[in-house]
């Protein structure tokens, strides 16, 4: 269920011999082991459940990253059913809210996870495959307004963000819904996109391209659709709409394109955070899942990613895909090869001083590479991922806490907290 393929649905986990490949799309369909997948990579299996670290020469895999005098290692903090995200709250900071594709999000608190569910919308969600409940998002007023918004496939299949209220710190009042944006996507359960940031009082959201092998309806450049796209819009209603739309968005007066669009030419962004290490400066660093050769990870500024275009379907990582256009399209800060990537994940930048081996570097994964990796991101670098010395089955998102201590969940049920 991860960030989906163009010609069947499913990737992460153990890569399968090419005879395999048709019969792992319909288990995996079946199963919703994928996410972030990629067209005729699809692959199966549950993995390893074991979380290994470097060796004790404080070296960390075959890439050499040194760890420190510590090595780095994961600690198993609980237990969920497929979860795909874990996000924290402000105001709540002894709080975690864990994203079940099913339909629920739960709470952990001070590492316990708490038998009743944060928010249960297993009855309006539709899941499987690349399809459920796949973010969760709060705004900086949270504590106050009690605000919060999620990100799902509803019934039909189209892309739904809803409002919701708290009413306590662990439990949110289910019949507070609002709806904010629904976006058709009726003709193929793949590419769903599926992660929402704020920025300010700015909600950020990046939507997969329709789906189907190679963009074939070309919603990822055409300016009319908000599939292939990064949106941003304020989620409060105002003046009878139930959204409003940010005065800097490229088309939000005039131009060939819809309002809510910040940036376009994008495949299937399942993860991708903001860089606050400058919070001046903020950046956007957006995976974005390939077709048949190539991952990317994309790093820009903020002000850079404003009426950018990231180029899918013309290219694919840095080779031409689909010919003509975006000739001016941002070029990928790095790229995966297949087979051995299939799906990227992406993280983010680590700023927890406990972590003295990654701060300032940016985490990711790719779905049929378990390992987890790291690059230094910023203007003017060649990025060059590392090994951690690290690895996880299935990894579905990265996540961090008020303090800046990081987690990673995977599809296999594991949430994980990062240290050394």
């Amino acid at each position: 269920m991860v960030a989906g393929s163009g010609k069947s649905a499913g990737a992460w986990g153990r890569r399968l011999s090419p005879a395999w490949i048709g019969l792992a799309c319909s288990v995996i369909a079946l199963s919703m082991t994928a996410t972030a997948c990629a067209d005729q990579r699809d692959e199966s299996g549950t993995g390893s459940s074991a979380i290994t670290a470097g060796s004790s020469d404080g070296r960390t895999g075959q890439d050499g990253q040194t760890s420190g005098r510590r090595r780095l290692k994961l600690h198993r903090v609980a237990g969920f059913n497929r979860p795909v995200e874990v996000k924290s709250a402000p105001g709540f900071p002894k709080l975690m809210f864990a994203v079940e594709q099913e339909g629920r999000v739960l709470v952990v608190r001070r590492g316990r996870k708490l038998a009743r569910p944060f928010l249960d919308l297993r009855g309006p969600v539709q899941s499987g495959g690349e399809r459920g409940l796949l973010s969760i998002a709060f705004p900086p007023d949270y504590r106050k307004s009690k605000r919060f918004y999620v990100y799902y496939t509803d019934s039909t299949g189209d892309i739904r963000v809803d409002e919701f209220r708290r009413r306590t710190a662990v439990r949110a009042r289910r019949n507070s819904g609002r709806r904010v944006i629904t976006i058709p996507h009726r003709k193929n359960a793949n590419h769903n996109g599926g992660q929402l940031h704020f920025l300010g009082r700015n909600l950020y959201f990046g939507t997969g391209d329709g789906g189907g092998a190679g963009d074939s309806d070309g919603n990822a450049q055409n300016l009319r659709s908000l599939l292939g796209k990064m949106l941003r819009i304020d989620p409060r209603p105002q003046g009878g709409s139930p959204y409003s739309i940010p005065a800097s968005n490229p088309f939000a007066d005039v131009g060939p394109g819809r309002p809510e669009i910040f940036s376009w030419g994008l495949r299937n962004p399942f993860r991708w955070s903001f860089d606050l290490t400058r919070p001046k400066r903020p950046r956007m660093i957006i995976a974005d899942v390939g077709q048949d050769r190539f991952e990317e990870i994309n790093d820009v500024s903020v002000n850079r990613a404003n009426g950018a275009d990231f180029g899918w379907n013309a290219f694919e990582g840095f080779s031409e895909f689909d010919g003509g256009g975006a000739r001016d399209s941002v070029k990928p800060e790095l790229v995966l090869t297949h087979p051995k990537a299939c799906s990227v994940i992406g993280g983010l930048v680590v700023e927890d001083r406990k972590l003295p081996a990654l701060r300032g570097r940016y985490l990711f994964s790719d779905f049929c590479d378990n390992r987890i990796r790291s690059f230094r991101p910023g203007p003017g670098r060649s990025a060059r991922a590392r090994s951690t010395g690290l690895s996880v089955p299935q990894v579905s998102s990265f996540g961090a806490n008020r303090r800046g201590s990081v987690y990673i969940t995977s599809l296999e049920g594991g949430l994980y907290r990062l240290a050394q």
